[in-house]
């Protein structure tokens, strides 16, 4: 065998097609090999910003004598996790079995049919405390496999039971008589979830847990959602939210400089982050900013603060991850090059001298002392002398000023430094959460060119990821290819397509969305159970299917994304209040039933379901702006559409009908035709029978809890309508 990963389309896989391990792609040829052979497959599972898998790369998978022993005695695969989130599950769950954590890079041993049987982590080339080498580690297992084998197969075996038995356990029932709460329900366990996050914040730091900690973006957009609404717990909400946004903003986690948020901070008062950068983070962060702004913020964390970072994140998703032919690659590394060596942050981090350099020695002292710069680096960290940019606090007004004077020189020395690579693969979930976050912030930033990059991405998914019936994962440079998506891809692209559909009243979005649930609902429902696997399992997921027991994995658990599940509720429950559908609105609330579970367990792993009761208890409210979108007449058709996208109810659903193809079949017929009808043909039934005003002017139609109301005509009528008891 040799190494077969030149020709890969994955980064990461690419990082290691010149090692001297003869690794193999995920799939039935490196099984079936290793059964030809009587050896164990080595499973090892990263990604290409991942600092200890080229830790670990650099140690021992680019060692002669290491690579001659896997070899030799095993199948080696390779796996990117981005790329397989499938693959990575069911292993992470093994190695979390097993050894009670988990992290990448991800070790596992496994049988020739995909059966895990001995996991870990990262392993150093030389034993250190407590810790044995890899090498160590590889003999310990192939003597295991040679004079242990019955042990092995019963390991392996048991392992596999215990998993598939846990994760039937959490498929969801869609079809059960008891299935769905009231809305009375759903509003008690939200309340409950907010007194139980403010029991779990750090209230020295901001966020939530002990180091290292990563940013809880679903729990702040659910925080963001229920602080919009009147319950006895909304104001704890929103101050609570404002603490968790305020505390990340005003971090080194955040690039106060460029925009953006590294993957998490290796310390408890964020203060030394891991500087990967990757687009699920960001897109998730930057949306909770909008709707932050749109909520209208709160001392903790005031508006004009906020707004700048959303436009700073925003900025930077455009210029960073923006790929040539549209959509976003999946992140930045960690790594970059800095005096001829590979070094963590090195991209990111300053020292006093360096600043003096770059903004002259009085600023530069000032921003030292500001920030935190000081000689040699932080405790903890793996990089060279430097420190991050982190105040840590609210900035004062000079302070500001001396950052926004001192900004372009920065950010101009800091471009002369090789900068971190990145792995341009789109991957389609992650891109569509990037869709809605980028729509819903050119609103509340007033920023048609963040709406225009959304349109540019959803087209990427549409036209490339798509063919009509089924939605692949993954493209590289414009051209789709491998496994076809999760859950998660098809529910984030729908959640996409229905933020981008509200923002632009182009009707193709919306017809998309629907075509995205239903392939959705055909792929992943099978006699009345949700899961995260298609029902037509290719060969390439025997294995991991066959690690977990044969089960078809369902994750309803938030993890560094909303889960598949979640997702996949908030969608239906968006596109039920366009189309009105009874059916869509019943499944999501089938899954909302989960929620007991899930909040049982921690509210923090389920933010983003939490945020869909906060929809489902807050909705349907429905706006059809109907007007000229051409002419004299367009602006105030934009007014009433831009007070209806502003609206911080979580439960909103906004169309926008244009009159301008009225037709001989009526003014209702034509006022039910959104823009790109003529590309998509897809009628709205939330515009249907939504005429014009008689001068040929807009008329915005509000209906709450499937009651209507009166049109309107000016902004202001609408905000009284919209109204909390309007």
């Amino acid at each position: 065998m040799a190494n077969r990963l030149a020709g890969s389309p994955s980064a990461y896989l690419r990082q290691h097609a010149d090692n001297p391990v003869h690794w193999q792609p995920f799939g039935e040829e490196a099984f079936a090999e290793a059964a030809r052979r009587d050896v164990p497959v080595f499973v090892s599972i990263g990604y290409a910003a991942c600092h200890w898998c080229h830790v670990m790369a650099h140690e021992s998978f680019e060692d002669e004598a290491t690579a001659a022993e896997l070899n030799g005695r095993f199948v080696p695969v390779k796996v990117d996790r981005e790329e397989r989130p499938d693959v990575d599950s069911a292993y992470m769950a093994a190695c979390q079995a097993m050894t009670g954590q988990g992290g990448w890079p991800l070790s596992i041993f496994a049988l020739p049919d995909g059966r895990a049987f001995y996991a870990g982590t990262y392993y150093p080339p030389t034993p250190h405390p407590g810790q044995p080498s890899f090498r160590q580690i590889l003999e310990a297992v192939s003597d295991a496999w040679r004079n242990r084998r019955e042990a092995v197969e019963r390991q392996a075996a048991a392992l596999a039971e215990a998993l598939g038995g846990l994760f039937s356990d959490q498929l969801l029932r869609l079809d059960a008589p008891e299935a769905g709460m009231d809305d009375g329900e759903l509003a008690a366990l939200a309340r409950d979830a907010v007194v139980r996050l403010g029991q779990e914040e750090d209230g020295t730091h901001g966020g939530f847990g002990r180091a290292p900690k990563f940013p809880p973006s679903p729990v702040a957009e659910f925080l963001v959602r229920h602080a919009a609404g009147g319950t006895a717990t909304a104001a704890a909400a929103r101050a609570l939210a404002g603490r968790t946004l305020a505390a990340m903003c005003r971090s080194a986690l955040f690039d106060t400089l460029a925009g953006g948020f590294a993957r998490y901070s290796v310390t408890a008062d964020w203060s030394l982050p891991h500087y990967e950068k990757m687009l699920y983070d960001n897109a998730q962060l930057l949306r909770a900013l909008a709707h932050w702004v749109r909520l209208g913020a709160s001392p903790e964390f005031p508006a004009d603060e906020a707004r700048e970072a959303a436009a700073l994140t925003a900025d930077w998703m455009v210029r960073e991850l923006g790929l040539p032919g549209g959509g976003f690659a999946s992140s930045l590394d960690a790594d970059s090059e800095r005096g001829g060596q590979h070094v963590e942050g090195a991209y990111y981090v300053w020292t006093p001298g360096e600043l003096a350099e770059a903004a002259g020695a009085h600023d530069g002292a000032r921003l030292a002392s500001v920030f935190g710069v000081r000689p040699g680096s932080p405790p903890g960290s793996h990089g060279g002398p430097g420190w991050p940019l982190h105040a840590g606090r609210e900035l004062g007004a000079d302070e500001r000023e001396l950052l926004a004077r001192t900004r372009a020189a920065l950010l101009e020395a800091r471009s002369r430094r090789t900068p971190p690579g990145r792995d341009d693969k789109a991957v389609a979930g992650w891109n569509g959460l990037a869709v809605a976050a980028l729509a819903d912030a050119s609103v509340v930033l007033d920023r048609p060119d963040l709406l225009a990059a959304a349109e540019t991405s959803a087209a990427l998914l549409a036209e490339v990821h798509w063919n009509g019936q089924t939605l692949t994962r993954v493209s590289h440079g414009g051209a789709a290819g491998g496994v076809e998506g999760m859950l998660a891809d098809y529910a984030g692209c729908a959640e996409g397509a229905l933020a981008l559909f509200a923002c632009t009243g182009d009707a193709r979005w919306y017809s998309w969305a629907g075509q995205l649930l239903d392939a959705a609902r055909s792929r992943f429902v099978e006699d009345g159970l949700l899961s995260d696997a298609s029902l037509e399992l290719s060969g390439a997921r025997a294995g991991a299917t066959a690690a977990l027991g044969g089960s078809r994995a369902l994750d309803a658990m938030d993890n560094e994304a909303p889960s598949g599940a979640s997702l996949l509720a908030g969608a239906l429950t968006s596109f039920a209040a366009y189309s009105g559908s009874g059916e869509h609105r019943a499944v999501a609330r089938a899954i909302l039933a989960g929620l007991p579970r899930l909040v049982g367990q921690s509210p923090r792993i389920a933010g983003w379901l939490l945020a869909v009761a906060e929809a489902t208890v807050a909705g349907p409210l429905e706006v059809a702006v109907v007007g000229p979108l051409q002419g004299g007449g367009a602006s105030e058709t934009r007014l009433l559409h831009r007070a209806a996208l502003l609206d911080p109810s979580p439960g909103l659903a906004v169309a926008l009908g244009s009159t301008d193809r009225a037709t001989a079949a009526g003014a209702g017929d034509g006022a039910g035709r959104a823009d790109g009808v003529g590309r998509a043909g897809a009628v709205v039934p939330l515009l249907q029978d939504r005429p014009g005003a008689a001068d040929g002017g807009p008329l915005a139609y509000v209906c709450r809890e499937f009651a209507c109301r009166l049109p309107v005509r000016t902004a202001d009528q609408l905000r009284e309508q919209l109204a909390p008891g309007g």
